[in-house]
């Protein structure tokens, strides 16, 4: 297990609040900031994660992009890892944006994967509220992430937190290729 000076949460089975830990027992989970030795654990994360939205992993290339955007000196997203025993349970990727409406950041919770042996743990809510904790450390007027339509228990967990559905917005996205295109029209 990680130093305590990257723990965040941890959740005891005593109770519903999650508490700061130093140290875990057999029903802790644990929450911390990843640093550089966690790559490998992050990319196998990363993988089941790709695995259970039946999704290709990231190549080696991304597999590399991907610890160098995160550990870089200026990293542009950052991991937190939820552990049990010592042994990864999952992952939160954040990152910062910015709403104009409220002049405060936005928390950006890009992915939030629990390994299926720790689902119903409690290795979720570990997470989640690490990183609504992160969210209000920082000034954060808000936390925003998507989730898949398909993905129900992820809905349901959000919908029980009291986490609103945007229905009044649509996400877009253009791939490389579409920039690509566009630029050479104009």
């Amino acid at each position: 297990m990680k130093e305590s000076r990257n723990l965040i949460s941890s959740w005891t089975g005593s109770g519903t609040i999650p508490r700061t830990a130093t140290e875990g027992s057999a029903m802790d989970i644990t929450v911390r900031k990843a640093d550089p030795s966690d790559g490998r654990v992050i990319l196998s994360l990363v993988g089941a994660l790709a695995a259970y939205e039946r999704l290709a992993p990231p190549d080696e290339d991304a597999g590399k992009r991907l610890l160098r955007d995160l550990f870089s000196p200026r990293p542009r997203l950052e991991c937190y890892i939820a552990e049990s025993e010592g042994r990864a349970a999952g992952y939160a990727f954040v990152l910062e944006t910015y709403s104009s409406f409220l002049a405060l950041p936005t928390l950006y919770m890009e992915d939030l994967f629990v390994l299926p042996e720790y689902r119903g743990k409690k290795a979720g809510y570990a997470l989640f509220t690490a990183m609504i904790r992160e969210a209000t450390s920082r000034g954060c007027g808000r936390m925003e992430w998507t989730v898949l339509d398909w993905n129900e228990p992820a809905i349901n967990f959000y919908r029980r937190s009291g986490a609103r559905h945007m229905k009044e917005w649509h996400l877009y996205r253009l791939v490389s290729d579409d920039m690509e295109r566009i630029l050479k029209e104009v």
